[in-house]
């Protein structure tokens, strides 16, 4: 007889970016393991055609009233809509993603009756772009809901330390790729074309990803071809003429443009754990970070990739990456990736967690 499957409700607010990426690759990894429902929000940054993404065997549930800002008549709203939600899967774990969500859920559930879990993905009190006293307050909202019975699975190793300071209650478990996809994708690509040597990233021109270090970086280095996969709101902060910025591009282009490029670069003021990053490890591409959590978890410096602290420490790295082989480090940071950063690995962990085991 056929043991019945758990059901595993995952709740977001931000179902786009790096989380949307996330909960695709950890659903569908564990969809033959979980009856897995998802009550989220659509966001400006989800695709279009969200839903083709996810196995036909998760269930979607829009959650009307989630937004991004704080807004006490919808959020109101939102808690009951969860409690709702809730009462009618009759879920057996409940994990809740990013911090309105994680917020909202953990004062709408009663963990102790139904096992509950938490993942920041980059805690709003870590962005650089609110000020000090919203920081402050952000601090003070995490730190009240993480009295509450669920436990804080960060995504990242410094994220676990920020978690730890708040709650016992406490794992991490890293981001990971799909290897499987990002193999078959790579299949039907051409075999990567003579090119001048290229610095790239890839994402959305934000805040969070510091264009305008990008953008010094390029104007110290005339001589180097400078690209950026993506488009975003601070995309006239890019001004050097050694930039190229491609817009938002196809998944198979991206990928195209990036095995065509020879240096990973992210200037991120904070992360959480970037899969951009995980995934130029594997398209073996020497990757030279900044000093933040989330880059400097993955990243050690001249181990896997070069960890900077200041624009000239950025420059040097380029320099060496032109002037000297990096072959030793970029087979260390792919073994990486095989061995640690993947949907396999990652699931695995996650379903210990969910079974009420320890790592």
């Amino acid at each position: 007889m056929q043991r019945k499957r758990k059901k595993l409700l995952y709740i977001v607010e931000s179902m786009g970016g790096g989380v949307f990426t996330y909960l695709v690759n950890l659903s569908n990894e564990l969809a033959d393991r979980y009856e897995i429902y998802i009550a989220y929000a659509v966001r400006e940054h989800t695709p279009a055609n969200y839903a083709e993404y996810f196995n036909k065997q998760i269930r979607l549930i829009r959650v009307k009233n989630f937004c991004r800002e704080i807004d006490l008549k919808k959020d109101v709203r939102a808690f009951f809509e969860i409690r709702r939600i809730v009462k009618e899967v009759k879920p057996d774990v409940i994990h809740l993603h990013s911090s309105k969500a994680g917020v909202l859920g953990r004062w709408a559930i009663n963990g102790k009756k139904i096992p509950l879990f938490y993942t920041p993905h980059g805690y709003s009190f870590l962005m650089q772009d609110h000020s000090k006293e919203k920081r402050s307050f952000y601090r003070m909202i995490e730190a009240l809901s993480a009295k509450r019975r669920c436990t804080t699975i960060s995504c990242s190793y410094g994220e676990h330390s920020e978690t730890l300071k708040m709650t016992k209650r406490a794992a991490y478990v890293d981001n990971g790729i799909n290897i499987k996809e990002m193999e078959e994708l790579l299949n039907t690509l051409p075999e990567p074309k003579e090119h001048p040597f290229t610095v790239f990233t890839l994402g959305r021109i934000c805040e969070p990803k510091h264009p305008k270090l990008f953008n010094q970086i390029a104007e110290s280095m005339p001589s180097v071809h400078f690209l950026w996969i993506g488009d975003g709101e601070l995309r006239e902060q890019l001004t050097a003429p050694n930039i190229e910025i491609t817009g938002w591009s196809e998944r198979n282009e991206a990928l195209s443009k990036s095995i065509n490029a020879d240096v990973f670069l992210l200037t991120s003021l904070w992360e959480g754990l970037p899969f951009s990053l995980v995934e130029a490890m594997f398209l073996k591409k020497l990757c030279i970070v900044s000093n933040v959590i989330g880059c400097r978890d993955v990243i050690q410096n001249e181990r896997n990739g070069y960890v900077c602290d200041s624009l000239e420490d950025f420059v040097s790295a380029i320099q060496r990456a032109q002037a000297f082989s990096s072959e030793d480090m970029i087979k260390t940071a792919y073994r990486d990736v095989l061995e640690r950063y993947n949907t396999g690995v990652m699931a695995k962990k996650y379903s210990k967690l969910y079974e009420g085991q320890t790592l």
